[in-house]
């Protein structure tokens, strides 16, 4: 239920050595409507197609939870030339059931922040409302400009959740891992409170990408980019320095 500016924190630093391109996902505030029965293929060819309209053939890809896994399909598709993935989503090994329980959680919380998204600058006007807004997401907050975090509350209120949500639990989360020719990172916050390490990472670590380059953060959440820019920054530029 993010949006492009989840990235506004590491983007300067990226944008000294590249040319960056930032989408939102359809459905997302700020992207593309939703069309007819999403798919994580679907996902990955609007992805594809901002990519060729924007003049990227290929790109040095990284990717954050669902955006993690739409990453990966795309090097399959052979579009990255390096990929490095946040907790990415769709590792949960074969049995493991909670995945259920992050999707009841997601529609919850979008019901709640539906619910006080009118007052989003009154929260983020205290620390205490700040930390509230981002405990899921980070294990820091300080550093966050109240505005972003208000602009990703507002975001969360507008994404078009329910067929995604819905989508994530009927996806089956194939990968292809095979006809990945490129370098792989996949990084990983030990206080990840939505995709929880190592658990949500079984079938990447152990089925799909065991050779890949793994990080471990100790303490940090489930957005690096957000918790500790400088840092994801830094892990990002490995693939594309």
């Amino acid at each position: 239920m993010d949006t492009w500016r989840t990235w506004e924190l590491v983007l300067p630093l990226l944008e000294r050595r590249h040319d960056v391109f930032a989408p939102t996902f359809p459905g997302h505030a700020g992207g593309p409507a939703l069309e007819g029965d999403p798919s994580l293929s679907s996902l990955a060819d609007a992805v594809e197609a901002a990519m060729d309209e924007s003049g990227f053939a290929t790109a040095h890809l990284v990717g954050n939870s669902l955006g993690g896994f739409v990453a990966l399909q795309l090097a399959v598709r052979g579009r990255a030339e390096s990929v490095v993935a946040l907790a990415p989503a769709g590792g949960w090994a074969a049995g493991d059931d909670a995945w259920q329980e992050l999707l009841a959680y997601q529609r919850s919380i979008q019901e709640l922040v539906r619910g006080v998204a009118a007052h989003a600058d009154t929260i983020v006007a205290t620390s205490a409302g700040r930390r509230r807004a981002t405990q899921m997401i980070t294990s820091s907050f300080e550093h966050i400009p109240a505005e972003l975090i208000a602009h990703q509350l507002l975001g969360v209120a507008r994404c078009d959740a329910a067929p995604l949500i819905e989508l994530a639990g009927r996806a089956g989360w194939q990968l292809d891992a095979e006809r990945i020719a490129c370098t792989v990172r996949v990084v990983w916050g030990t206080g990840d409170r939505l995709l929880e390490w190592p658990r949500a990472a079984a079938r990447f670590r152990t089925d799909w990408l065991p050779h890949a380059d793994w990080v471990e953060l100790d303490g940090v959440g489930h957005c690096p980019q957000l918790d500790v820019p400088l840092e994801t920054a830094q892990l990002v530029l490995w693939g594309g320095s």
